[in-house]
């Protein structure tokens, strides 16, 4: 089966006889990813030549961890949670419809602007200062100066960075560099927000900041894919689950209904 990941426009031409606004933000179409581990790893051609020369075979590892035949169909405007134990493909699934990965099999799209906050401050660099880094981040999910410049200084008052935006991020806790990265990411405008675990490493001040403007984000029309181990933050923020157990789809359905038969597995 052939694989694709396709990112369109806000608009993109009708298919099948369907208007845009009808088509969903998100659709994942008998998705598979395979990650695989190699007893021997050939890393230079010098290897390979001698492993040729030697007749020594390149073991092919088999599959370690499978994402299988998943679908996943959202809305423009709706807002689902990923549910499951670590190891189950959440994060999988996140990294498949943000692009960081491709599929194994299957088919992808995603219409509208996607930001994903995936690895919070991954992106950062220590020895620039956040001011800094917020520029280069923001350049990077596609923001523009002039709207940089209008919103400075709601991301440095989202974040609580405060008089700190002018000290390397070095010296950042790991909950400052998570709430700016966030904060930067919240105020890029997009059309699909991707969340992993955003709100794990922040006080109840700053979650609390967090969930009013997803709140805001989710009632202005945007779509929102999240991950999260807090029940509570999913009750408030989303509508739909999709449990995922062992690389598959256990259970998809309304969220507490979902949240209550997973709650009750644990």
């Amino acid at each position: 089966m052939s694989s694709s990941a396709v990112i369109e426009p806000l608009s993109p031409r009708p298919s099948s006889g369907k208007s845009a606004a009808a088509l969903p933000a998100v659709d994942c179409r008998g998705v598979a990813k395979r990650f695989y581990v190699y007893e021997h790893r050939t890393t230079t051609l010098q290897q390979l030549f001698i492993r040729l020369v030697l007749r020594r075979p390149i073991h092919v590892g088999e599959a370690e961890f499978q994402l299988t035949d998943f679908s996943l169909c959202v809305a423009r405007g709706e807002s689902v949670a990923l549910l499951g134990r670590n190891g189950s493909g959440k994060s999988t699934v996140l990294r498949l419809i943000a692009g960081v990965f491709p599929p194994s099999e299957g088919t992808i799209e995603v219409r509208g602007r996607l930001v994903s906050v995936i690895s919070l401050g991954a992106s950062f660099h220590s020895e620039l200062t956040g001011a800094e880094n917020v520029a280069l981040y923001a350049a990077a999910i596609g923001m523009s100066r002039s709207e940089l410049a209008e919103r400075y200084d709601s991301i440095v008052e989202l974040s609580g960075i405060g008089k700190f935006a002018n000290v390397p991020v070095k010296y950042y806790s790991s909950g400052m560099g998570a709430r700016l990265a966030f904060a930067v990411a919240a105020f890029a405008q997009p059309h699909i927000f991707v969340l992993d675990e955003v709100l794990a490493v922040s006080d109840g001040e700053f979650r609390e900041r967090c969930i009013q403007r997803l709140n805001q984000f989710s009632a202005g029309g945007g779509t929102l894919v999240m991950v999260s181990h807090d029940p509570e933050i999913l009750r408030r923020l989303c509508t739909r689950a999709v449990w995922l157990e062992g690389g598959a789809i256990r259970m998809s359905g309304e969220i507490e209904t979902v949240l209550t038969a997973y709650q009750n597995d644990l």
